[in-house]
């Protein structure tokens, strides 16, 4: 009997890491709506909100291993700069000593119906629409999160699922059939089977809503995160994928109705992924990150910040970032702004493992349009590329980009 004790109570130890769980994850969330009269972000000059019909959110999910930790921020905005970024990382490392807040990773959902953070959409083209006072809340908030996050930290385990979505509702206007119809999600559960947090990452514009109303949304974000809080409950993240070219619903009514029942259809996939999940292999976490120099060709860039319209330093070129990580087999890659389907696509093949691959549009930064040099000249040139060049840093941006990628993924390796 000692002995069957003693064997059962060994096989028991051995077992322990897995009953602890892989990994330590926490998450919050906050909204983060704007008070009426805040400029509308997208579409057109001089529009402002009358009120709000869903919340806004910055949600945040903290992973450690047993040496280090990675936080991922998620913003309902139009795409925040760089610059907050640093902000944010400011804030935290502020209230969480020894944490390395380089490996503060954000993403924006890059609704058109939420506030101007970049200073586009104001009352004229020469005067910025962005509120320093709801910026600096935006900022706070955020930095609050990853800090609730790190605290609520518990022993967890995951696993993911992967599949497609969209084609019957999302188009690529400028490339006909080029897309990444690519939806990935990476779960986090507690020891007791929980749903701690999810991060969903998938490519489309969300502007069903664009234009027709000035009320707070998410857009169809807002139906996903409805759907999947009721679901499976905890924290669930919307990571925007690459959708530069102009990736987007076409052929739906405006209507809110139709937002929310695309956004429920988006959950409904990863509902029925996650019924036969995969188990993520791996235990550690992996991180590289490099900042580069961005050539500015387009002089509408450099000149909107000198007249403060944009708040940050543009000349010749501009400061951006670009990180990839990996959360045991899960691959991460940011880009700094509205990627195409192309670079989406070559990304994931860079990225190594045969985990699950996330590539985060409008990660890290928010540069406009990351346009292949096609876009730009010759004959051949794709529909609305006049427009889609004029908010693009310029040709070389997209290949700058790709290669920072691919020294990354060889560094992660």
């Amino acid at each position: 009997m000692r002995h069957s004790r003693r064997i059962a109570l060994a096989l028991l130890l051995l077992a322990a890491p897995a009953l602890r769980g892989q990994w330590r994850v926490g998450a919050a969330a906050a909204t983060v709506n704007p008070a009426p009269g805040a400029f509308v972000a997208g579409h057109t000059l001089d529009r402002r909100f009358t009120g709000v019909h869903d919340d806004l959110f910055v949600k945040a999910v903290v992973v450690s291993d047993a040496r280090t930790s990675v936080a991922i921020l998620t913003f309902d905005c139009i795409g925040l700069l760089h610059p907050q970024l640093e902000d944010i990382r400011r804030a935290v490392a502020a209230r969480i000593p020894g944490f390395d807040t380089s490996r503060i990773i954000m993403s924006s959902t890059h609704t058109h119906t939420g506030p101007d953070v970049v200073g586009l959409w104001g009352p004229d083209r020469m005067r910025s629409g962005v509120d320093t006072t709801y910026l600096a809340r935006l900022v706070a908030t955020a930095a609050e999160q990853v800090v609730l996050a790190w605290a609520a930290r518990v022993p967890a385990r995951a696993d993911y699922a992967v599949t497609t979505h969209g084609g019957d509702w999302v188009y690529n206007i400028s490339r006909p059939g080029r897309l990444d119809r690519s939806l990935v999600t990476l779960r986090f559960r507690d020891t007791a089977g929980r749903n701690l947090a999810t991060l969903t990452n998938f490519a489309c514009h969300p502007t069903i809503l664009d234009g027709a109303f000035e009320t707070v949304s998410s857009d169809y974000v807002a139906g996903f995160y409805r759907r999947m809080d009721s679901v499976f409950g905890g924290v669930n993240l919307f990571l925007q994928g690459a959708i530069g070219g102009w990736v987007q619903p076409e052929h739906e009514e405006k209507s809110f109705e139709r937002a929310f029942f695309r956004g429920r259809g988006l959950a409904d996939a990863v509902r029925q992924a996650l019924r036969h999940p995969k188990a993520l292999p791996g235990t550690d976490i992996a991180f590289a990150g490099q900042r580069l120099r961005l050539a500015v060709d387009n002089p509408g860039f450099r000149m909107l910040a000198q007249a403060g319209v944009i708040r940050r330093a543009i000349g010749d070129s501009v400061t951006s970032e670009v990180a990839l990580f990996r959360i045991g087999a899960a691959c991460f890659a940011t880009h700094p702004g509205e990627s195409t389907p192309e670079m989406s696509l070559r990304t994931r093949a860079l990225l190594p493992g045969a985990g699950p691959r996330f590539v985060l549009g409008l990660g890290m930064d928010a540069l406009g349009y990351i346009l292949d040099g096609g876009f730009f000249a010759g004959q051949a040139r794709p529909p609305h590329a006049e427009y889609l060049c004029s908010m693009s840093l310029g040709p070389a941006t997209a290949e700058a980009v790709m290669r920072t990628v691919a020294l990354l993924a060889r560094r992660l390796r």
